[in-house]
């Protein structure tokens, strides 16, 4: 049975929104200078979703989904602050889309960033889930059981095409987690419908996935949507579960503001007859209701909407300055602290530093987990990187995931928007692709159009570079990629002690951090990467990103040729041997960046402006690279003490790397090959 005070909530919040959209259509000039989508149609089902929810819950909206907003506790005046980019608007200040929120109130459920790309948030979403399971099945968590919370990620029927939703939808499964999808579905995409564009709607593609369970209900009936998502609710809040809602309704407004519905759509009348609005005013009516009761919460929600309007309009935009601020949450770690080469530890190869950093990081910290493919107990990684941790600290803390590299990426923001801080892997850089799409558009964007509410603490280690014939699906390099995407720290170290220091850094920064560990340097196998095994740093010792170190330093020589190599990973190890054997330490100056982002341009610049010539060495095909921008931006800020123009050495730019031990060889940088640029630049 529904209270009368639940269907007067649920009108007022139906009229609110539709007040609003009608509002933004009388306004159009104003209001379509940003792009802007609506819930006309989409009402009732949404509107029965967020008057259910509770604080400790966490809701990913979509960008239809003012209703929902609205039913939660927001104001018309805070969503018209996004419509209208406005400097106070309370999720973004600015930056991003109407109903595109995030938001952090102690009284309302947590929305972690939303972005506009279709579906990403199914992954997000069930990384919040699967962080919920996790701390309610770790004994150190205090956990009120009378409080559970639980996750709901809001879809558009369209978008559950997507491979990525898929992957959610699996581990969801899977993991038993408890979440609740709710698919609205209006039949439409943009200008594509439902019989172009999918085999079967989302109930029974739900079917397909064993421990999913999933009803469909009538999203436009108020009495139907509140009861069955509430019946759903009960459900995942006691039994932590999966489920998946299909809500049937109509888009009554245009896709959004820029797409218009008269464009292309040809069932307009008909989707009309489907109005929620009336069908919500009848069951009011026929709940002892009277038409003047209803005339007055429409008047005063319509009032409402246009005084909030005007006061939006007259708010202040963001300033210049405001362009600037939250790329970043503040880091706690600024220096170098802790014992680097305490006396007596033992020398250890690369992978063992990363290894023990990682042990250390669970032994301390309840929040820490570690997951991807293949790290779990049976195999710990398959470069043993990962040995031993599942036995040590369990299963549900180091765990196998499927072959699902966007899920192992995009989890995490779910992950730490609970609260933990995951370190997943990929197992492979030239896997990193069907992650790129989370690391992009969730990952890296999270703190920046989150206004700094929402910065996503994660650790994303990639195996990377050629060693050993791994042939051209085993090998690649792909920094040029990935310090593409802003919002990212990136380190990539070339040896085991700078690999621990590191990893505890990026334990501590609340920002997402990729970590590149070259193969070829774990066990220090490839003839002349000696150098990469080093004394275990103490437990304490941390190295800030940001810092390069000056490997090999020499003095300011006016007789003799002097040349800076600015290198980062294995190309660290080509420089050093390469110095070494043409016996020119004293006339070689070596930086090693240690991070690609932040990088210390000041060490940088001040090398090659000592010894006026530089010779950038990279792994990574040089055109179009980090190292060719770095070359480009050095020859920039140092121009005038230059004796030679700027050199990049790396792989050659072949599509991929052989297989053949000598194809391989022939494609990658090598001592040999540096050593003949360092003369040929001495010589200039």
């Amino acid at each position: 049975m529904i209270s009368k005070d639940i269907f007067k909530k649920a009108f007022t919040n139906l009229v609110t929104a539709k007040a609003m959209t009608e509002l933004y259509e009388d306004n159009f000039k104003v209001v379509s200078k940003y792009v802007h989508a609506t819930s006309r149609g989409h009402e009732v089902i949404q509107t029965a979703v967020g008057m259910q929810l509770k604080p400790q819950d966490y809701v990913y909206p979509y960008y239809r989904d003012d209703s929902i907003l609205l039913a939660i506790g927001m104001q018309p005046k805070d969503l018209m602050l996004q419509l209208l980019a406005k400097k106070d608007d309370p999720f973004s200040a600015g930056r991003t889309y109407y109903s595109h929120p995030s938001l952090k109130d102690d009284d309302k459920p947590k929305i972690p960033h939303q972005s506009s790309a279709t579906g990403m948030q199914a992954i997000p979403a069930t990384g919040a889930a699967m962080g919920m399971k996790y701390k309610e099945n770790t004994s150190q968590f205090e956990i009120n059981k009378s409080e559970l919370p639980i996750t709901v990620c809001s879809l558009g029927d369209a978008s559950m095409t997507e491979g990525e939703i898929a992957e959610a939808l699996q581990m969801a499964a899977l993991k038993q987690l408890p979440i609740i999808y709710v698919v609205q579905d209006n039949e439409w995409d943009i200008s594509a419908n439902a019989e172009e564009t999918r085999a079967q709607d989302a109930y029974e593609y739900a079917k397909g996935f064993h421990g999913l369970e999933a009803i469909s209900i009538d999203g436009t009936d108020f009495i139907e949507s509140y009861s069955e998502f509430k019946k759903v609710v009960e459900t995942v809040r006691t039994e932590r579960r999966p489920f998946l809602v299909h809500a049937k309704c109509p888009l009554l407004n245009h896709h959004t503001s820029g797409v218009r519905m008269e464009f292309y759509r040809d069932d307009l009348e008909e989707s009309k007859i489907r109005d929620p609005y009336p069908k919500l005013k009848k069951q009011l009516l026929d709940n002892d209701f009277t038409e003047d009761e209803l005339e007055a919460i429409e008047k005063a929600a319509k009032a409402v909407v246009e005084k909030e309007y005007q006061e939006a309009l007259q708010a202040k935009d963001p300033t210049p300055e405001d362009l600037f601020t939250h790329d970043f949450a503040p880091t706690p770690i600024t220096e170098e602290r802790g014992e680097r080469s305490p006396e007596g530890a033992e020398k250890v190869v690369m992978v063992d530093c990363a290894l023990f950093a990682i042990e250390e990081l669970m032994t301390n910290y309840k929040e820490c987990l570690l997951y991807g493919q293949d790290v779990g107990g049976r195999l710990g990684g398959v470069f043993r990187e990962a040995a031993t941790l599942a036995q040590k600290f369990g299963d549900h803390r180091v765990f196998n995931t499927p072959i699902q590299e966007a899920f192992i990426v995009g989890s995490t923001v779910g992950m730490s928007a609970v609260g933990l801080k995951p370190i997943v892997e990929v197992q492979f850089a030239d896997y990193i692709w069907p992650g790129l799409n989370q690391l992009f558009t969730e990952v890296s964007r999270s703190c920046y159009l989150s206004n700094g509410k929402w910065p996503v603490s994660m650790i994303l280690r990639v195996p990377i570079g050629a060693y050993g014939s791994g042939g051209p699906y085993h090998s690649s390099s792909v920094e040029s990629v990935v310090t593409n995407i802003r919002g990212l720290k990136i380190a990539y170290p070339s040896n085991g002690a700078d690999l621990k220091g590191l990893m505890k850094a990026a334990y501590h920064d609340p920002n997402p951090v990729v970590i590149f560990e070259h193969k070829g340097l774990y066990w220090s196998k490839v003839p002349g990467t000696k150098g990469a095994t080093s004394i275990e740093p103490a437990e304490d010792y941390v190295l800030p990103f940001g810092k390069a170190w000056v490997l090999q330093e020499i003095w300011p020589q006016d007789d003799k040729e002097t040349l800076s190599i600015i290198t980062y990973g294995m190309g660290v190890h080509w420089a050093m041997n390469a110095s070494q054997e043409l016996g020119l330490q004293d006339q070689i100056e070596v930086v090693d960046l240690r991070t690609l982002h932040p990088l210390d341009e000041e060490t940088i610049m001040k090398s090659v402006k000592k010894c006026k010539k530089c010779l950038v060495v990279t792994e990574e095909p040089s055109n179009n690279s980090f190292a060719r921008a770095l070359s480009g931006k050095i020859q920039e800020k140092c121009f005038q003490y230059l004796d030679a123009p700027v050199i990049t050495i790396g792989s050659e730019n072949m599509p991929a790397i052989p297989l053949n031990s000598i194809l391989e060889e022939t494609m990658i940088p090598s001592t040999e090959k540096v050593k003949a640029k360092i003369q040929e630049l001495l010589d200039y």
